[in-house]
């Protein structure tokens, strides 16, 4: 066969694995057969084959078709017609079918499963088709046996060996001809007569036709139990030779000769049979020869020494067993001969039988290579050949883990200098690691994995063989006195001796992680590694996907190497893509059965042979058949199998810890925990259940939602149904007393086990049969444990239906987060949960997306609203109508959130935010819609003010306009000389606008800061001349002391030098108070619309009024100290100043456009043009049509700047960099520019004025964005707006004379018609007109013609002049890209810690929870220093809080608060999260080296004594802070 059956076929989940039946159809048998067989149910050899029923259904008609009901042989002789019981398929064919059709290591695995069920296993199989014999050796490479006997002092001695090694006896068994009693029947009787070890005649479903049997030899051992009734005193192998001994002679042949005793059975002996010659030839041999006559009935017959007869005939088949178990012990204690399954093969060459391992060449390559390996591990102790083979996992590595925790656990007072100190020391052991040699064990492991790089499993299967066989210690004697009690440290000294003995491939794996984890730590190849070191997860991966368990967490050193496991699993998805796996975990006490009832469950290959009980944990995967995927949310079962709780290796060191540590790790990284208790004794429940409980409570509070289900085993009555509720409900109450119990420790409000995670006590709490039918080791598996399993696995299906189980990559960020966690003492206050934090992100990200769809969509709308109102379209504006304007964009926004929410890979997780974001975006709608209004109806009234100054303009405009239209009237029939007309048209021009300006006020250049002093100087009469040079910008001193006078004692921030942080000062609340002034502020000089209002001294004289008050109510409230006046003044100069350059810019606007003297002198050539026309007899409405486009030039520029502008936000937030994200996203980019820059001033604007510093750096971004782009981006925009723009206006301008032509109108109805449709998109009326006479201009198709002909040039006048000075200069504040980003980004969160003053990096103002930021900095950076010193601090609030020796003293409290519980101090404090562990950045320890004398000088404190800056923040570079920034941002 080409194609071969492989474990992959039978070991995926798949429909027909999750069915349990004892029938099937007949194209089902082998699946059946498999999967029972998988879960060691012995009655998998007794399968229900259904018959058809259509067949059936038809014989019975003819039955009752019959008419004489009443002839009983008739009736017999038509029942012979039906199915014969030859037709049957024989179960054992079915076994051998799977057999001969399956791959070496399905064979490997069809014989484990057999023999763990009692069978017997096949030993020679001949080939159906060629009748070649094989001898499959390699099948039996992983069954060990284990047995009890008694030695000559009556001692019991357990012994343990691979069968395969194992010399024992061996009675052979084999007939000739056809006999009426059953051989195996007859062996079984021997073995185990309540089980059939040998499949026989009279077992169910069994049939007189076999195709695969006749010359299979199958072996089995009866192993003794220690005990007076076992059958044999020692272990004893028994062969059986299916089908006539006389045509298989090489089989009798090889095992006759290799047999301690042979037995033979046959009808009678008669000279002329061929068999007789064979057996004269065994009875003339020196061996025992026991012959069984089925056709003689007398008793046991001595016929000379070693040769004996027993009759079957008509005798008690107890009494013929009993006799023959009696001849058979009495022979073998005549005979010295052993038989060993590896001499088989010795004898098998000998005969042409063929050997698998022999005969397969991989298998036999596999074998050599494995066999070169072990012959280093030769004759060395076997407590000594870890130390001696696997170094880097000894001493080196458990002292890592030690300093690893000491490193999460700070206790001393100089924590950076103390963790400092603990990197390096790591990173020397990390160093000593990588320096070490790769012993030749190793290299040769290597050699050989990249030698059979294309078929490594035989290799590591074999490896995998000898190493357990090494590994297995014999004898051991039992000795039950009490002294033995007493010796509790030789029996740990034992103990860890066993372990450090114990030689896996799991250890060279662990040893292959740390020189991996080594060479990552040193960045470079161990010199004598012959690859690179970063393809050592590949081959872990490849382990892991052919089916090896790889080891999560290290039992010995009880500690997960985070790095190893998190490249394996980076591997893992490289090979097999990010999939969706559903995490089972197990937890259970020592020796319970978890490992064996997993192994059932799935088939999985978990360690549970002797004296390899699993330490630490371990990871299996389990494919999902394609089938199931599309019922299931998940491609893989990821199983997690775990060492024991309360392990009697580690009695006596700190078990409680480890079990703690243990159970929240796997309870945390699986979706569904399996609890496995054994037995029902209530105390030893209550210690394991207490720890459970203990690690979903932690759950609970990180907000994990794992399930349970709790697994009884070895209940004695799984049947009894009252017994059960009373076992459910005594559990219940367990687990109910467990919580409470757990509760206090963790703080937490939880009175019962379902205030803690979801559970059913009806349905996840499983009982379980005894494992084993009877005692063992002779007993099989009990079928109920079996069926149990089953039940288990539906269950855990049920379960995984709901689970939307993890990707691979969220798995990995679990485990680490996890561990990071349980690293720290306290877990829940150290948890950070990657998976809520990148899905966070992600939501947050969005949610800026969907906020700036409202704002774009309302910005258009604005501007739309904006024009009518400025045009008289519209006299007011309503919530309702903006809400209706937006509607559209709602909905889309809505439907777009909701997609995400349910669609998201990482739904889950995001659904416990839904409900907070859909009313965040309801607000923001509501914010947007709110302030549009406001804006609207400030403009409303504004254009009611204004009102005189437009008109005045307009009139000022018009007048000009008539007045150079009488000149020319005059000129027009003097002369056509242009010099003429030149020159007249410059004198007219003179006199009028002089005229003008006269009868007007000229508006002035303004300074504001002079004003301001003014007013400050009317208030504070007595402030010193030099006041005004010496002012400071209130917005970066590093602290407020100067500016006030305390209350009441009040000390700055200090640490006290004993450990302490002593009070803070108010510097917060100050510093929050300005933050506010300033914002409010803004929004005053926004509301002035200086640029369509003017400046107005009065507008200062009511920023100082407000500020004044502000100030006032300040001090007045519940505050500690009174402000000096200095605080006032600076406080109104540096608002002032910072608006200074804002307020300018406006006024020159306002003054452009509304000063006479300007505005008039740039009209001066549109004038002239008009003037020209008129003197060359132009028609009316030609000249109104040019007076039009002229009037609409500015209107156009306008609408066109404003709509690039909207357009070019846009692409700026797709596009650029450091704006195409969220606030994090955004702050990642300033940090960068901020390192480049390396300048301390702009360092110290970002710590302590970090919204001011954000909005620098937006409009520097897009000042730059816009040079960068200008001709690729901007002016294709610009030039694409004045192509829709003037498209708009022509299409209004021939809907207009269409109108004025229906209704037989004049110019008049064309302009009015001509500006309402323009109305929406241009600041365009009729009364920018009013003065100007369209008399005699009705030919509207004229009027058209001009506009369309005039209106390019006017266009291409304004493109003309577009350019990157121009650009943001002609926008109003409120309309640049800037501003608008700013306002985008800077609504969110600008909370600072108390501590080290990092801004929470939620995008929500106001909002709810925690303040939080992902990494937290040195306290120092914030002036903190130490009590009676100059030193200042270098604590990092994530490493200070872990710190149980620290304290501070919160603002006006004489308690001390421990860093630990700092939420204690309340105020500020409670209201951050800071999470205990090692997340700070690079980047600031590489600030605070590079900046070190900067900072010294800018706090005039020093960075000494206990605030030395440690040498491991030294090594980083510039380079190494930015790349941190790409790393962990």
């Amino acid at each position: 066969m080409d194609h071969k059956l492989r474990t992959a076929d039978f070991l995926q989940l798949t429909a027909h694995s999750l069915k349990s039946c004892d029938s099937c159809a007949e194209e089902e048998l082998i699946q059946t057969f498999m999967q029972k067989l998988l879960m060691m149910n012995y009655r998998a050899r007794y399968i229900h084959v259904e018959e058809n029923n259509e067949q059936h259904h038809t014989k019975q008609r003819d039955n009752d078709s019959n008419k004489d009901m009443g002839d009983i042989f008739k009736a017999m002789s038509i029942s012979k017609k039906g199915t014969s019981q030859s037709d049957r398929i024989h179960p054992m064919d079915v076994q051998m079918a799977v057999f001969h059709c399956a791959d070496g290591f399905l064979k490997q695995l069809m014989v484990t499963k057999l023999s763990q069920c009692q069978y017997a296993l096949p030993l020679f199989v001949p080939d159906p088709f060629t009748q070649q014999i094989e001898f499959p050796l390699w099948t039996f490479r992983q069954i060990n046996k284990s047995w009890k006997i008694r030695n000559t002092n009556n001692e019991v001695i357990s012994q343990t060996h691979p069968v395969y090694k194992a010399e024992t006896p061996m009675v052979f068994f084999f007939r000739f001809g056809s006999v009426s009693s059953s051989k195996s029947q007859l062996m079984n009787s021997l073995i185990n007569e309540k089980h059939n070890t040998f499949f026989h005649r009279n077992c169910p479903g069994s049939s007189r036709t076999r195709e695969l049997m006749d010359g299979v030899v199958e072996i089995a051992w009866f192993c003794p139990s220690g005990k007076h009734t076992d059958k044999f005193t020692d272990c004893v192998a028994f062969c059986n030779l299916h089908g006539d001994a006389g045509d298989h002679e090489k089989q009798l042949e090889i095992l006759t000769e290799m047999s301690s005793v042979n037995v033979v059975l046959l009808q009678q002996l008669q000279n002329n049979d061929k068999s007789a010659t064979i057996i004269q030839n065994l009875y003339r041999n020196r061996k025992p020869l026991i012959c069984l006559f089925t056709e003689d009935e007398s008793g046991v017959t001595e016929l000379m020494k070693g040769k004996f007869k027993i009759g079957l005939k008509d005798r008690n088949q107890s009494d013929v067993s009993e006799e023959l178990r009696r001849v058979i012990n009495g022979c073998l204690s005549e005979s010295s001969s052993t038989f060993r399954l590896e001499d088989v093969s010795k004898h098998s060459l000998e005969t042409d039988i063929r050997i698998d391992e022999e005969d397969d060449d991989d298998c036999r390559r596999g074998r050599e290579a494995a066999q070169q390996m072990m012959s280093l591990l030769e004759k060395k102790d076997l407590t000594e050949m870890k130390d001696l083979f696997l170094p880097c996992q000894g001493k080196l590595w458990h002292q890592w883990c030690q300093k690893n925790k000491e490193l999460h656990r700070p206790r001393a007072y100089d924590i950076e200098m103390d963790i400092s100190r603990k990197k390096t020391e790591m990173k020397n052991i990390r160093q000593q690691q990588h320096e070490s040699d790769i012993n030749t064990f190793i290299q040769l492991f290597f050699k050989q994995i990249q030698c059979h790089s294309e078929n490594n499993m035989y290799f590591l299967k074999w490896l995998e063989i000898f190493l357990i066989s090494k590994n297995i210690f014999v004898p051991q004697k039992y000795d039950t006195s009490k002294q033995l009690k007493a010796k509790q440290t030789d029996l740990e000294r034992i103990s860890e001796e066993l372990q450090a003995a114990t030689f896996g491939l799991e250890h060279i794996m662990r040893e292959i992680g740390q020189i991996y984890e080594s060479c990552s730590s040193v960045k470079k190849n161990k010199k004598d590694l012959q690859f690179d070191f970063s393809s050592l997860p590949s081959l872990a991966a490849e382990m892991i996907i052919s089916g090896f368990p790889m080891e999560l967490m290290d039992g010995d050193a009880a500690h997960v190497p985070v790095v190893w496991i998190s490249s394996v699993l980076d591997e893992l998805i490289q090979k097999l893509g990010d999939q969706r796996v559903f995490v089972l975990s197990v937890l259970g006490i020592q020796s319970s059965g978890k490992s064996t009832m997993l192994n059932a469950m799935f088939g999985l290959h978990f360690a549970v042979s002797a004296g390899r009980c699993t330490r630490g944990a371990f990871m299996q995967l389990v494919k999902v058949s394609d089938e199931m995927k599309t019922q299931m949310n998940f491609d893989y079962i990821l199983v997690v199998d775990t060492e024991g709780l309360r392990a009697l290796e580690l009695t006596g060191s700190s078990t409680r810890h480890h079990d703690n540590e243990l159970a929240t790790f796997v309870v945390g990284l699986g979706n569904l925990t399996l609890i496995n208790i054994f037995g029902e004794n209530p105390s030893e429940m209550q210690d394991i259940l207490q720890i459970v409980v203990q690690a979903f409570l932690r759950m609970k509070k990180v907000k994990l939602n794992p399930s349970c289900v709790f697994v009884h085993q070895n209940v004695s009555d799984v049947t009894a149904g009252e017994k059960n509720e009373e076992g459910r409900r005594r559990l219940q109450e367990t687990l109910d007393k467990m919580t409470k119990l757990a509760a206090k420790d963790e703080v937490y409000d939880a009175g019962c086990f379902s205030d803690v995670i979801k559970f059913d006590v009806q349905n996840d709490v499983k009982y379980f049969a005894h494992l084993w039918e009877g005692n063992p080791p002779m007993a099989p598996p009990n079928p109920n444990y079996c069926e149990n399993i089953q039940e288990l696995k539906e269950t855990i299906m049920s379960h995984a239906l709901k689970s939307h189980g993890m990707m691979l990559i969220d798995l990995k960020d679990r485990m680490k987060d996890l561990w990071e966690a349980l690293l720290n003492e306290r877990f829940v206050f150290s948890f950070r949960n990657s998976l809520e934090i990148s899905a966070y992100r992600k939501l947050e990200t969005k949610y800026s997306k969907w906020s700036w769809r409202l704002r774009s969509a309302m910005m258009e709308i604005e501007n739309k609203l904006h024009n009518k109102i400025e045009n008289e379209a519209i006299h007011e504006v309503e919530e309702a109508d903006l809400q209706r304007e937006l509607k559209k964009t709602s909905e889309e926004v809505e439907k777009s959130m909701s997609a995400f929410f349910e669609k998201d890979t990482d739904a889950d997780i995001l659904i416990q935010w839904k409900t907070s974001f859909e009313i965040k975006i309801k607000e923001i709608q509501e914010n947007i819609v709110r302030e549009t209004k406001r804006k609207l109806n400030e403009i409303l009234q504004q254009r009611d003010l204004k009102k005189m100054i437009d008109a005045q303009k307009t009139h000022h405009e018009n007048t000009l306009f008539e007045k150079s239209k009488e000149l020319a009237l005059k000129l027009k029939d003097k002369t056509t000389d242009e010099q003429t007309l030149k020159k007249e048209f410059d004198l007219f021009w003179k006199h009028s606008v002089k005229k003008i300006i006269r009868d007007t006020h000229p508006i002035k250049d303004i300074d504001i800061m002079r004003d301001v002093k003014h007013f400050l100087s009317d208030i504070y009469e007595s402030a010193p001349v030099g006041h005004w040079m010496e002012s400071k910008d209130i917005f970066s001193v590093p602290n407020y002391t100067q500016y006030v006078l305390f209350k009441k004692e009040f000390k700055e921030s200090v640490i006290n030098s004993s450990g302490y942080t002593q009070t803070l000062s108010p510097e917060d609340k100050i510093r929050i108070f300005i933050t506010d002034v300033a914002q409010q502020t803004d929004k005053m000089i926004q509301s002035f619309n200086i640029s369509k209002m003017g400046y107005n001294i009065s507008r200062v004289q009511q920023l100082i009024d407000y500020i004044k008050r502000r100030v006032t109510e300040h001090q007045e409230g519940s505050v500690e100290y009174e402000f000096k006046n200095e605080f006032f003044m600076n406080l109104v100069l540096s608002i002032c100043s910072r608006a200074d350059q804002m307020i300018t810019d406006q006024h020159k606007m306002f003054r452009d456009t509304n000063d006479p003297e300007i505005y008039v002198e740039k009209k001066r050539a549109e004038y002239y043009s008009i003037f020209q026309k008129y003197c060359h007899g132009a028609t009316s409405a030609a000249i109104f049509g040019e007076i039009i486009c002229q009037k609409l030039k500015e209107p156009i520029e306008q609408s066109v700047y404003k709509k690039t502008t909207r357009d070019l936000t846009d692409e700026i937030m797709k596009n650029c960099q450091s704006l195409n994200g969220n606030r994090s996203k955004l702050e990642k980019h300033i940090l960068k520019t901020l390192a480049e820059e390396e300048d301390c001033e702009k360092y110290m604007n970002y710590i302590y004025n970090p919204r001011d510093h954000f909005k620098s750096f937006i409009r520097d971004e897009v000042s730059q964005y816009i040079t960068d782009k200008f001709s690729v981006s901007v002016l294709p925009k610009m030039k694409e707006n004045i192509r829709l723009l003037q498209q708009k206006i022509m299409k209004a301008a021939h809907e207009s004379t269409e109108h004025v032509q229906v209704n037989r109108g004049d110019a008049g109805l064309w302009l009015r018609s001509f500006t309402q449709q323009l109305s929406d998109v241009l600041i365009f009326s009729e009364k920018d007109l009013s003065g100007v006479k369209h008399s005699g201009a009705d030919n509207c198709n004229l009027l058209e013609d001009v506009i369309r002909e005039e209106l390019p040039t006017t266009m291409s006048d304004i493109y003309g002049r577009f350019n990157t000075e121009t650009f943001l200069v002609k926008l109003d504040y409120t309309f640049r890209p800037d501003e608008i980003l700013i306002d985008h980004f800077c609504q969110c969160c600008w909370v600072q810690c108390p501590f080290c003053k990092t801004v929470c990096t939620n995008t929500m103002e106001n909002h709810h929870g925690d303040h939080s930021v992902p990494f937290h900095r040195s306290i120092g950076l914030s002036g903190i220093h130490y009590d009676n010193t100059f030193n200042l601090s270098t604590h990092i609030c994530t490493s200070a809080v872990g710190n149980s020796n620290l304290y501070f003293y919160p603002v006006g409290s004489e308690d001390k608060v421990p860093w630990k519980d700092y939420r204690r101090a309340g105020g500020v404090y409670a209201d951050w999260s800071i999470t205990s562990d090692l997340s700070e950045l690079p980047y600031w320890k590489w600030f605070v080296c590079r900046f070190q004398k900067d900072l010294e000088k800018y706090y005039s404190k020093r960075f000494e004594g206990s605030g030395e800056i440690p040498h491991e923040w030294k090594i980083y570079s510039k380079q190494d802070a930015l790349e941190s920034l790409d790393k962990y941002i």
